[in-house]
């Protein structure tokens, strides 16, 4: 699970267009990459249908495990908002038969409120 459970790193949104080519492949014919977030060299993408967290391992990064969480299968999920003091911001998503959270860590400078909007809307709705 590499940048999931000891995030090394702080999440920052780059460009939907930078990764676009590189995640088609991947992507249904109706599904669209909404937002971007990078962890050093991971990356974390949200489309219209799914969660998609990538994990660049390795030295090269040839290898690559990319994990796809449906939005239905997302049963809770918590923000924990930088305070004062703190360093960085936390979103928490917990998976059906999973007891452990994912823990994700975005930079203090970033609105976490974004983020936790765009999981409100898909699995809220």
């Amino acid at each position: 699970m590499g940048i999931l459970h000891g995030v090394m790193g702080n999440a920052t949104e780059c460009s939907v267009e930078s990764v676009r080519e590189a995640f088609e492949p991947i992507l249904l014919e109706n599904e669209v990459v909404e937002k971007v977030f990078k962890i050093i060299r991971d990356e974390i993408i949200f489309t219209n249908k799914r969660l998609v967290l990538v994990d660049k391992q390795g030295l090269t990064a040839k290898k690559v495990e990319f994990r796809s969480i449906p939005y239905k299968n997302i049963t809770s999920f918590a923000k924990e908002s930088a305070g004062m003091m703190d360093l960085d911001a936390e979103l928490k998503l917990w998976i059906s038969k999973s007891d452990e959270p994912i823990t994700i860590e975005f930079s203090k400078k970033f609105d976490i409120n974004e983020v936790y909007k765009i999981l409100s809307s898909y699995i809220l709705n």
